[in-house]
């Protein structure tokens, strides 16, 4: 059955997916099967090699809400999604990793409080994470619940309690995300996003879990290190030289800096960023200390230094490093 769709959806949806055979049917038909109808579907394949495409078209030919767009090469993670948003018409703008399944009513939800509060730039939902079968593993709290007037306070909790990021996978407003920009090509890309967003106003979160992210083996494990993850975020840098944790911090200055704040509150923010420096600026000595390794070694060797270690060395889904797009591909 064709579902029709409306000339200029008040919704749009962004699938960034690659290799995702798995677990992409149940993600289209938990996105398909939401309340709230008027919206697009927009894939983004990332040039995947096994069955995404077929899955794809088949979903395609099913449903006029459903664009697929394939990529010629692996772009890499973050330029995926950025494309996904770029292609989008919505009003409003949702990202969906390959994997990850929303409860039916979450746009409806979230759009409901996006309309409502004008000044609310994302509206998200509590997490579940799953298994690879979809059982339910813990209840993640993000506590981004950023309802506070002024910018830095909302940046100051943002940077006290962030970590995996799930509120990138929240409703925004489109007209705010062209104005902030998406992802950056460096690691935990999305961190900068939100403090972007948390600048231009209040997040909200809705107090039901219905947003789940599965968490498994090829999702969390496979990239633990910033470094390793390079491979994901801009495969043309495998083997060079390059500093993704002074990228971040460098992003979340800019961000403060081309906010359309005055220059006192700008100052505040700034100040803010002692947070980020207590709890990731080992991240800045560890770039140094790569580079240094990268210089030292033979330059046939040195797409060796960010090899992945082995799966039983990586650590839990807890103890991973912040991010949500740091685990899709």
């Amino acid at each position: 059955m064709t579902t029709a769709i409306s000339k200029s959806p008040r919704v749009s949806i962004g699938v960034a997916v690659y290799n995702g055979e798995r677990f992409l049917p149940q993600t289209l038909t938990s996105l398909l099967a939401q309340t709230y109808r008027d919206f697009e579907l927009i894939i983004c394949d990332n040039c995947s090699a096994d069955r995404t495409e077929q899955i794809c078209r088949s979903f395609v030919a099913r449903d006029a809400r459903i664009r697929y767009y394939r990529n010629a090469a692996n772009i890499g993670a973050p330029r995926n999604f950025n494309q996904a948003f770029e292609l989008s018409q919505g009003q409003y703008f949702k990202w969906s990793g390959a994997d990850d399944l929303c409860a039916p009513e979450m746009i409806e939800r979230c759009l409901a409080v996006l309309d409502q509060r004008p000044e609310v730039v994302l509206a998200y939902t509590k997490t579940r994470l799953i298994d690879e079968s979809g059982a339910a593993v813990d209840d993640y709290d993000d506590r981004l619940d950023l309802q506070f007037e002024t910018p830095h306070k909302r940046l100051s909790h943002l940077l006290w309690n962030v970590w995996m990021c799930n509120a990138v996978f929240g409703l925004m407003r489109s007209r705010v995300m062209k104005d902030v920009g998406c992802f950056g090509t460096y690691p935990n890309s999305d961190l900068a996003f939100l403090a972007a967003l948390a600048l231009h106003g209040p997040f909200v979160e809705i107090p039901e879990r219905l947003f789940l992210r599965r968490i498994h083996a090829l999702s969390v494990q496979r990239y633990p290190s910033a470094h390793q993850r390079i491979v994901m975020f801009d495969p043309a840098k495998v083997g060079q030289l390059t500093f993704p944790n002074w990228k971040l911090f460098a992003a979340h200055l800019s961000a403060i800096h081309r906010a359309p704040l005055g220059w006192r509150e700008k100052l505040r923010c700034y100040s803010k960023m002692h947070v980020w420096l207590r709890r990731w600026g080992s991240g800045l000595s560890i770039d140094v200390k790569f580079a240094a390794r990268y210089l030292l070694t033979r330059p046939a060797q040195r797409h060796l230094l960010g090899k992945v270690e082995t799966d039983s060395q990586a650590p839990s889904p807890t103890e991973q490093e912040h991010g949500a797009i740091s685990t899709k591909r």
